[in-house]
């Protein structure tokens, strides 16, 4: 008889949803996740495995994995499954699952692991996407990684189940790692809770640092300016895109705010670029009017507001995580450094005018962040 407690580790990316993922921590098990174990609960019967282990598997040549030097091997079968849900990287077809996973590895190889975190991820379009595949230990759970599969839901929001065929995919790819001798019949699924952190090495939460890397205004080229003066601390956070082009490489991301400014200055005869802060894809964060000077775009609220802008247009995917990350670092270095009152308030740009910015899908993923305000 297949153990069935099944229990969920949640990444929060930001993102893609929400805080960014190395520092998010699992308090407890909230209702809407117990109606995601519910519902995927319901689709485990008890008995023999193997009679439903179909399922299409995406390889690492198919997304596009870099190659990577990863030499922890796991030793099969493994007594332990751990499911996470990735907030923030929703996907619904090959093309858009395989490009997320391409940004979540180089995500997890920028921050020190050998290889995207996960042994396999399970996409919205019903597909299975191989991470680290079978014979290496992934990275997600300190005292588990040699001895369980690590297998991600791209996506999902607390209290909203995976579809369908996602959900199908992911019990025959369980059904098929037991039949195949990857995974014990009598596996179990511990709960990883009370401040665990899910992707967290002990190194980097004792180095992490409270601010973020701000690229300064003469190194982007910056022109003078003379703006008014902030009321600090401020009071608000107010998140904005640009609604333009992006960047993902420094140079790019120093020309586009060189233009950003000319035309503030030039074409709207603002007295500097509209924007406090600015992040690109690049995972920097650029100085914009910085923290003494008042921006432009957020209107009544310009003089006591913070307004972070990410580089790019959102409406329909959301910036990378390395951005997500920057951006929320930024505002706990505001409150650390006293720039933003503690008990500030998180708005998007459209809960204080008439506008898109900062996109749907950034606006999705600001809704789940500390502090923030409809």
């Amino acid at each position: 008889m297949l153990s069935l407690l099944l229990v969920f580790s949640t990444l929060v990316l930001p993102a893609w949803g929400v805080s960014s993922w190395e520092k998010t921590q699992i308090n407890q098990v909230s209702e809407g996740l117990q109606q995601l174990l519910g519902n995927i609960s319901q689709l485990f019967e008890k008995g023999i495995p193997g009679r439903d282990d179909v399922f299409i598997m995406v390889s690492r040549e198919e997304w596009g994995a870099e190659a990577t030097g990863c030499s922890s091997k796991l030793s099969r079968p493994v007594d332990v499954l751990v499911i996470h849900h990735i907030p923030g990287l929703e996907c619904h077809n090959k093309a858009v699952c395989s490009q997320k996973l391409r940004q979540l590895q180089a995500y997890h190889i920028r921050n020190g692991w050998c290889d995207v975190a996960y042994n396999f991820l399970v996409g919205d379009d019903g597909r299975v996407y191989e991470g680290a595949g079978w014979n290496v230990q992934g990275s997600l759970d300190q005292g588990y990684n040699n001895i369980s599969l690590g297998v991600a839901f791209f996506g999902t929001q607390e209290g909203h189940s995976p579809s369908p065929v996602a959900l199908s995919a992911m019990k025959g790819l369980i059904s098929h790692a037991v039949k195949k001798g990857h995974l014990s019949s009598k596996y179990i699924q511990p709960l990883l809770g009370n401040n665990e952190d899910c992707l967290v090495p002990p190194q980097k939460r004792k180095q992490r640092k409270a601010c973020p890397h701000i690229v300064p205004r003469s190194v982007w080229g910056a022109r003078d300016s003379h703006c008014s003066k902030m009321t600090l601390p401020a009071k608000y956070a107010i998140i904005l895109h640009t609604g333009g082009r992006t960047c993902s490489q420094p140079d790019e991301c120093r020309l586009l705010i060189r233009d950003l400014q000319s035309f503030f200055m030039d074409k709207l005869n603002a007295c500097d670029i509209g924007y406090n802060f600015l992040v690109g894809q690049d995972g920097d964060v650029y100085e914009g009017v910085g923290w003494d000077h008042q921006g432009s775009r957020t209107d009544g609220y310009n003089d006591i507001a913070l307004s972070i802008t990410f580089m790019g247009i959102f409406t329909g995917s959301p910036p990378n995580a390395a951005a997500l990350e920057a951006a929320q670092d930024l505002i706990q270095c505001a409150v650390v450094k006293g720039y933003l009152t503690h008990n500030y308030l998180l708005m998007g740009h459209s809960d204080v005018s008439n506008t898109l910015s900062p996109g749907q899908a950034l606006y999705n993923i600001i809704k789940t962040w500390p502090h923030f305000k409809h």
